[in-house]
């Protein structure tokens, strides 16, 4: 396997193998590598393998075995869930060990400390990503310092320093948050969900799971909650990957939820712009993707605007509804989850009878059980 950190912004490469999370100019990094397997997708190999995010093993960027940090995530179920007389599937990535998809992120990015050889690291979170790098962590026996909003929840709270990391609650907003991570990560690893170019090598295997479920075929359209992009990104990177693979012959369309007081994104779609500009942010039930600020927006932009999607923006009483509705279904998840059924009603009023639709659940809603009394 080779591979290089590619800089967005200049075009500077450094080696996959480099403790490095920023290129020297500033800029954000992503990774460029070749598998050196062929092929990458051999269906009958992956077939054979255990059900878990691991079983595409070449297709992400660790060298050696030995260094896989893994509870055996992933391959969550895909299942059909009716809403408002039309069927969507509904990958139930809120059953993952830390109680949402981030593991995905978390499992790489923490094989790759391990593999380079790094001891401590840091990472800022609305509690989610934090929860899932500390778990890691402590599997992988590295030390973690996590940074989190003061007004996190203590479900989220309690199960960061349950696995040993140590916690840092910063008052203000989630953007001075990760001014406060960023500062730390001055001396220290930044093992970043939005930073870090490894993370998004995790996420992507959703793309994969979700291939492989509807046999080796993408689904027409994607309909996925966003704030920094972590799962989005992942996902149109593992379509992209399938499509140059030869192992699907189309990408699918994506649409991106935003909660309506936090829509930077929706925002910049709906005007034509390249990037997003600050907002002012209001409360929003969905914490885990009010984002004013995501550091990745332009490449957001561009993944969505270039599979031929949109972006929605869905209310609190809209996301306060399907929770309610989604519970009512048998699924527990948390508010943040809750967005994506919120866009899918929105989507289906207008789309092709015959058009298959994926979504998601991102949390479990035992992680933010003060929110969820109030909500239900």
């Amino acid at each position: 396997m080779t591979g290089q950190l590619i800089c967005q912004a200049c075009a500077a490469a450094y080696p996959l193998d480099e403790a490095r999370w920023r290129c020297d100019c500033g800029a954000l990094l992503d990774v460029a590598f070749d598998p050196a397997f062929e092929p990458v997708f051999d269906r009958e190999r992956i077939a054979r393998r255990k059900p878990t995010m691991w079983r595409y093993r070449e297709a992400i960027p660790i060298r050696d075995d030995a260094h896989v940090v893994s509870f055996d995530e992933g391959f969550t179920p895909l299942i059909p869930v009716e809403v408002d007389g039309r069927e969507v599937l509904v990958k139930q990535d809120h059953l993952f060990p830390t109680g949402s998809y981030k593991d995905r992120g978390a499992s790489v990015l923490v094989s790759k400390v391990k593999e380079l050889g790094i001891r401590h690291v840091v990472e800022d979170s609305s509690g989610n990503a934090g929860s899932a790098i500390a778990a890691y962590c402590a599997r992988a026996g590295v030390r973690c310092d996590i940074f989190v909003p003061a007004s996190t929840t203590a479900g989220k709270l309690a199960q960061i320093q349950g696995y040993g990391a140590t916690l840092h609650q910063i008052p203000g907003s989630r953007e001075d948050t990760a001014r406060a991570a960023l500062e730390a990560a001055q001396q220290t690893y930044y093992a970043s969900h939005v930073w870090n170019p490894i993370f998004f090598q995790g996420t992507k295997t959703f793309a994969f799971e979700v291939c492989e479920q509807l046999g080796w075929h993408t689904p027409d359209t994607v309909i996925l909650p966003v704030g920094n992009g972590t799962l989005l990104l992942g996902a149109h990177l593992g379509f992209e990957e399938l499509l140059a693979a030869g192992v699907v012959s189309r990408r699918p369309k994506i649409i991106a939820v935003q909660a309506a007081n936090c829509a930077p994104l929706y925002r910049a779609f709906q005007q034509g712009q390249e990037a997003p500009t600050p907002i002012d942010a209001q409360a929003t039930w969905a914490e885990g993707i009010a984002i004013a600020e995501p550091v990745r927006g332009p490449q957001i932009l561009r993944a969505v605007g270039g599979s031929g999607g949109h972006f929605l923006a869905v209310s609190a009483n809209e996301i306060k509804q399907a929770l309610k509705d989604i519970c009512r279904w048998g699924f527990y998840i948390e508010p943040s989850a809750a967005a994506s059924i919120a866009g899918v009603r929105q989507y289906v009023r207008r789309a092709p009878a015959d058009e298959t639709i994926v979504t998601v659940f991102t949390g479990h809603g035992l992680k933010t059980t003060e929110k969820m009394l109030k909500l239900l």
